[in-house]
C-alpha cells in the first residue's frame, strides 16, 4: 500500500503558494523572462497530474502504461488548459481535485502493481531528465518530493519580496 499523506501535504502546500500568489494583487506577479506565470505553472501540475493518474489508472486496469511529460510543457496546451479551467481559481481547484483523485488511488494498489515499470520519459527545459523504466511507486512519490515542491517554490518567488516572507514552502 502507499501512504499518499506526503502526497496530500505537497499538494496543499502548492495549493497555499497558489493561494498566496493569487492574493498578491491583480494583475498577477510577473515571472521572470522565459518563466511561466501562476496560471501556467497551475496547468502544468493539473497535466503532471492527469497523466500521472491515467499511468496509476492503467496499471490498475492490468494495461499497459507509460509516462511521458511533454504535453505538460508544450505552451499551447497548457494555454487551452488554463482557458478551459477559467483561469487561477478553477485550475487551483482543478489541481485540488486532481490530487485528491490520486491520493485515493494510491491505496488500492498493490505492492506488485507499485513496483510495475513503466516506461517514463520526463523533460525540463528541453533536458531529457529520465528516459527509463520507472517503478510506478516511483512516478507517485516524485511528484510529491520533487516536483510539487519546486512548483511551489516556483509559485512563492513570483511574490514580491515583502509577500514572500509571509508565504513559504
Amino acid at each position: 500500500m502507499l501512504d499518499t499523506e506526503p502526497l496530500r501535504d505537497a499538494y496543499q502546500t502548492l495549493l497555499d503558494a497558489a493561494a498566496a500568489v493569487a492574493g498578491a494583487g491583480d494583475p498577477g506577479p510577473v515571472p521572470p523572462a522565459g518563466e511561466w506565470n501562476a496560471d501556467q505553472i497551475l496547468a502544468h501540475v493539473a497535466i503532471v497530474t492527469a497523466t500521472t493518474i491515467a499511468a496509476v489508472s492503467a496499471v490498475a486496469s492490468g494495461t499497459s502504461a507509460t509516462f511521458d511529460n511533454r504535453m505538460a510543457l508544450d505552451t499551447w496546451t497548457i494555454g487551452r488548459l488554463v482557458g478551459r479551467a477559467g483561469g487561477n481559481a478553477g485550475l487551483r481547484d482543478r489541481v485540488r481535485r486532481l490530487g485528491d483523485c490520486l491520493c485515493a488511488l494510491g491505496p488500492a494498489l498493490s505492492e506488485a502493481e507499485l513496483s510495475t515499470p513503466v516506461p517514463t520519459l520526463l523533460l525540463s527545459g528541453g533536458t531529457v531528465l529520465v528516459d527509463q523504466l520507472v517503478p510506478l511507486r516511483e512516478l507517485v512519490t516524485g511528484l510529491a518530493g520533487v516536483e510539487l515542491p519546486a512548483h511551489a517554490r516556483q509559485l512563492l518567488s513570483l511574490l514580491p519580496d515583502a509577500a514572500r516572507t509571509g508565504a513559504t514552502a
